[in-house]
């Protein structure tokens, strides 16, 4: 088992990389004049961020002896299911994409090193409660939600932030439902994958 010590140092460091990382991203972005809402409209940036939030709580947490609550749990499986699929979906569909003014070190921390690094980090820690349909459930809430809001916000400003959600070049909405299904059924599958080593817990 981990100690508490390295535990609580590990998530302070994977922590700030990608606060680090997408700042500095982000400040390019604005002196470009590239809209705020635009840059974080991307998932692997809002989902790095979550990720962020959930380490640095976690390494505060890790200091104290008390095991972590209900709420905290459901964070944790969500970063590290979201984190995941950041990276199949950039190794699968975003690869070989143009990614304009990102800087190189950013897109390797944000596509690459913190999804490996958040899926090694909950397995080096694993969930200390039983997470069953419930929390699975809640984990497809946030990706099911971005898709409508990416689409009808797409509609009304003819910007969306992956090509393969983008309508126009896809032949219409029609186009975009193979991709959507293939990233929910990723979802699904990795929720259920990440789930099991908590399977043998008892219910806290």
């Amino acid at each position: 088992m981990i100690k508490a010590s390295t535990l609580a140092a590990l998530r302070l460091v994977l922590g700030l990389l990608p606060v680090a990382a997408i700042g500095r991203q982000l400040a390019i972005r604005v002196q470009a004049g590239f809209s705020v809402l635009n840059f974080f409209s991307y998932f692997a940036n809002c989902r790095n961020l979550f990720a962020a939030l959930v380490l640095l709580a976690g390494a505060a947490w890790a200091g104290t002896a008390r095991p972590p609550s209900a709420r905290q749990a459901l964070f944790r499986y969500a970063s590290v299911v979201n984190m995941t699929i950041v990276g199949i979906v950039f190794a699968v569909l975003l690869r070989d994409v143009e990614l304009g003014a990102l800087l190189p070190w950013v897109n390797t921390v944000v596509h690459s090193v913190m999804p490996v690094a958040v899926v090694l980090e909950w397995l080096l820690a694993p969930p200390a409660r039983r997470l069953g349909a419930r929390q699975w459930l809640a984990c497809q809430l946030f990706p099911f939600a971005y898709r409508i809001y990416v689409l009808l916000r797409g509609a009304a400003t003819d910007w969306y932030p992956y090509p393969f959600l983008d309508p126009a070049r896809l032949g219409g909405y029609a186009g975009i439902d193979p991709y959507g299904i293939g990233i929910a059924v990723a979802f699904f599958a990795v929720g259920w994958a990440l789930a099991a080593p908590s399977r043998g817990l008892r219910q806290s």
